[in-house]
């Protein structure tokens, strides 16, 4: 994958599941919500200045979010942030 650019999408991962709960507490402040379900399905990657993940979310029953999350380079020592979000997805939205 080139510098910049977007990975296909993949199924997610258990590391994929650790970043996504990591910002589960920044995802539920901002919407305003509690949420028992947030499973990671999918994900794509983009390498940066460090990495941008966007990942499809199961929120519980038809209800998904996308998650744009930042993970910055282990050397510049700051933490996991959600960088934007799109509620009201479906199963069959693309991660983008």
């Amino acid at each position: 994958m080139l510098r910049g650019g977007l990975s296909e999408t993949k199924p997610a991962t258990p590391e994929i599941q650790k970043i996504v709960d990591e910002v589960k507490p920044q995802f539920e402040e901002k919407t305003n919500e509690k949420y028992d379900c947030f499973k990671a399905i999918e994900y794509r990657r983009q390498t940066v200045q460090g990495t941008n993940y966007y990942v499809k979310v199961h929120l519980g029953n038809d209800q998904y979010a996308h998650l744009e999350i930042y993970e910055p380079l282990p050397q510049m020592n700051q933490p996991i942030e959600l960088s934007n979000y799109q509620t009201g997805k479906t199963k069959e939205d693309e991660v983008e």
